[in-house]
């Protein structure tokens, strides 16, 4: 399993790190049957975070045909103000500046990718909502930026993880080590998932939601 995990200007550190760590001691664990790259939409350069003045290496192009798995991050920057103002440097602004890339046109070639899965931490899924990608789609996200999952067409669910098939969404921001160690044991399995998760002396928390089983009553 490779996976191209997706660096934007302006991108969360830990959103892309936490699920690159993770893969890439799956990848020990397996003799390197899994294996993880950092990639942009333009291909490898250096790619600033929104956390200055860290800065990472992206070491390719973002291509879907490469890629069995697609993890996509979401922005640090500042919140919102409360009178309404957007400023240049506040997430909603950042993620909106991935629009004008090829990044939306990219990720839209994953998801029609039988073969692909796109997955999402924090605010990605908001790019892909912003997108029009997910429209109709449950999906989860920080739960600060419910709203703009909202605004995208996407179905919000209040989870940890969100599996949605093809799409498997995380909420806030450490949610990017549950959901890689989830990828691990649906795509790979549990005993792999499991000596991950020991070896980073990290237990998985929250609730993996999908669309199964009946409607609850309430």
């Amino acid at each position: 399993m490779h996976a191209h995990v997706v660096l934007f200007d302006g991108f969360d550190p830990l959103d892309a790190i936490a699920p690159y760590e993770v893969l890439q001691a799956a990848g020990l664990a397996t003799g390197g049957a899994v294996s993880a790259e950092l990639v942009t939409a333009e291909g490898a350069r250096e790619v600033p975070s929104g956390t200055p003045p860290l800065t990472l290496r992206a070491t390719g192009l973002l291509d879907p045909a490469r890629a069995d798995v697609v993890i996509v991050p979401g922005a640090a920057g500042t919140l919102p103000s409360e009178d309404g103002e957007e400023r240049e440097d506040s997430i909603p602004a950042i993620l909106a500046r991935t629009l004008g890339t090829g990044l939306p046109g990219l990720l839209k070639e994953a998801l029609e990718r039988e073969d692909t899965l796109v997955a999402t931490v924090c605010g990605g899924s908001a790019i892909l909502a912003m997108a029009g990608l997910i429209v109709g789609r449950p999906a989860t996200t920080h739960h600060q930026g419910m709203e703009l999952l909202s605004a995208g067409g996407a179905r919000p669910v209040a989870a940890r993880v969100v599996d949605d098939g093809d799409l498997v969404t995380g909420a806030g921001v450490t949610s990017g080590l549950d959901l890689a160690l989830y990828l691990l044991e649906r795509e790979v399995g549990p005993r792999v998932a499991h000596a991950v998760e020991t070896l980073f002396a990290h237990e998985r928390r929250g609730v993996v939601w999908s669309d199964r089983g009946p409607a609850p009553a309430f």
